[in-house]
């Protein structure tokens, strides 16, 4: 379910190969990724891989709460999901599952294509709940599209980007 009032796009593009599309309700194909008890400790916290019903669960809370997409990649003429991702202003939680994506600079790219969509719904600042304290990649991925840590919290930190320029010296005060 989109965010109240606001019409969510069935695509966005980020790059000339890369996409994120809307959420149609079929994640099978990303069970796999939530099997990875690394990618699931960066995610979670703890190493349990999911179950298809934990997954389902997963979605439908983050389709709720937000705008929910996969990440997609354009290989050999045809658009592949490799992660996903969840737009609302209070946090932006971005899983990129295939293995062989990670590193190459995909979460960043998301990242500043939802801070622009942040930008044209009218928000002054968009937050990242948290971030663990060993999650330095994701840590990093933020930091390089704008986000600063404000607060400390049991595991982590929480991370604000100002998106309007009328509240920079705002965020510069408590950053």
């Amino acid at each position: 379910m989109p965010i109240n009032g606001i019409v969510q796009p069935e695509v966005i593009p980020v790059d000339e190969r890369l996409r994120l599309r809307k959420y149609d309700g079929d994640y099978s194909f990303a069970l796999p990724w939530y099997q990875d008890e690394e990618l699931v400790y960066l995610v979670d916290g703890k190493r349990e891989p999911y179950t298809m019903e934990k997954l389902g669960q997963m979605y439908r809370y983050l389709d709720q709460i937000g705008e929910l997409y996969f990440i997609e990649v354009l290989e050999g003429g045809s658009y592949v999901p490799v992660g996903d991702v969840t737009f609302w202003q209070n946090d932006m939680p971005v899983v990129i599952g295939e293995k062989r994506y990670r590193g190459h600079g995909l979460g960043r790219k998301v990242v500043a294509a939802l801070v622009e969509r942040g930008r044209e719904l009218g928000y002054d600042r968009m937050y990242v709940n948290e971030i663990y304290d060993y999650n330095t990649a994701s840590k990093r991925c933020f930091e390089s599209a704008g986000f600063r840590a404000y607060e400390k919290t049991q595991a982590g930190e929480r991370y604000c980007c100002i998106v309007s320029n009328e509240h920079i010296d705002e965020f510069l005060r408590i950053c």
